[in-house]
């Protein structure tokens, strides 16, 4: 039974950012309720196992654990063990196959001959200089990488991933195009790159449970909420609902999966791309390639991804994050300030793209610069985290 009475702090959401916050206060001997809106623990890393062929799925999509952060990652592995992983993707453009992020392998198999790093260097800036003052998205990325591999790799995946034509977005968005001039073909150089021996859903399991942290699965926090409380809140949902939308909604962009059973080995890596506009998703997944350490049955479960804006009720991925978008949040952030006892955290309270560990990083750091002051001296919480 949900009891708010009783607790020295209240987190609203059950991924990553939330139960941080939350296993550290348990830690200490705080009473932690958390309530979470979902039917289940972890936000969008929750995984389970497909129960056709045991195959773990990643519910909203590949998630990918890598950090530089030995913090970071000596905290996680306090409740999993791992197995190593280094993530690599690959992108389909006219019929052929080629390595992604762009690297020196992608420029040779593009331009059909070997070159050295210094000629793939000469080659991309001989086509980059048509734009020197971008202002756009399309004109950026041409100064980046040149026209030949925009047109290529970006064009038709950008169309897709913001129904947009390129020309009318806005140069931010693409701020940078990695090029490595080696045949480095991992997606990441972090230090620490792993997947969760057990998955990701029993990482939040062992952190509620090592300190019993009371979750509430399924609980509306806006239907659940008392009239007035003086209890410290961890609030992780989007800013803009808890205002009620009062300054107008945040843009965000949504992905739809659509799942499909294979027997075999549907493509034979992780991850494919696909760049052509005439390919309605933007990549397929395919998930037992993620733990290739694991035995499986015949078959295989695959992820076709598509992307749109989100609505209302849809779950919010990637934030627009254009500039309409940026002064709406900060007046959002400005009602936060004024919200003594609330801390808005996390990619949906803080309308930024966080990846795994950055939202690890960023709750081990409220925790000890802020909640825990609060709940051991009575100091104010301070801004909300950004």
């Amino acid at each position: 039974m949900l009891n708010l009475n009783d607790a020295d702090l209240i987190v609203v959401g059950a991924g990553f950012y939330g139960m941080t916050i939350a296993e550290r206060a348990a830690a200490d001997g705080f009473r932690v309720v958390v309530t979470e809106k979902r039917n289940h623990i972890g936000g969008n890393a929750y995984t389970y196992n497909d129960a056709g062929t045991g195959v773990e799925i990643h519910k909203y999509g590949p998630h990918l654990f890598h950090t530089n952060s030995k913090e970071v990652f000596d905290y996680l592995s306090r409740f999993t063990e791992w197995l190593p992983y280094e993530h690599r993707t690959w992108t389909t453009s006219g019929g052929r196959i080629y390595p992604m992020p762009i690297n020196l392998a992608t420029i040779c198999s593009f331009v059909g001959r070997a070159m050295s790093p210094s000629e793939a260097r000469t080659w991309v800036a001989d086509n980059a200089r048509e734009v020197t003052e971008p202002t756009n998205l399309e004109e950026k990325a041409i100064s980046l990488i040149g026209r030949p591999l925009y047109e290529a790799f970006i064009r038709g995946y950008t169309i897709k991933q913001w129904q947009a034509d390129p020309k009318l977005l806005s140069a931010e968005i693409i701020t940078r195009l990695p090029v490595r001039y080696n045949f480095d073909n991992r997606y990441f150089n972090d230090i620490y790159q792993y997947m969760p021996k057990n998955g990701y859903t029993a990482i939040f399991e062992q952190m509620s449970l090592s300190n019993q942290i009371s979750v509430h699965l399924g609980v509306d926090w806006f239907e659940a909420r008392p009239a007035k409380t003086t209890v410290p809140i961890v609030y992780t949902g989007p800013i803009d609902r808890y205002f009620n939308y009062r300054l107008g909604p945040l843009g965000w962009r949504t992905i739809d999966l659509e799942l499909e059973t294979h027997t075999g080995d549907f493509q034979g890596c992780p991850v494919m791309n696909y760049a052509d506009i005439d390919v309605p998703w933007t990549r397929i997944s395919e998930f037992k390639h993620f733990q290739p350490q694991r035995s499986y049955g015949p078959n295989t479960v695959i992820a076709r991804e598509f992307s749109r804006s989100a609505g209302l009720g849809d779950e919010p991925y990637y934030p627009i994050n254009l500039a309409d978008d940026r002064a709406r949040y900060d007046a959002y952030r400005a009602l936060g300030d004024v919200e003594t006892d609330v801390i808005f955290g996390g990619r949906l309270g803080t309308y930024r793209y966080l990846d795994m560990h950055q939202a690890i990083g960023a709750a081990l750091k409220t925790w000890a610069n802020q909640i825990r002051p609060r709940l051991t001296q009575g100091a104010p919480l301070g801004r909300s985290e950004d």
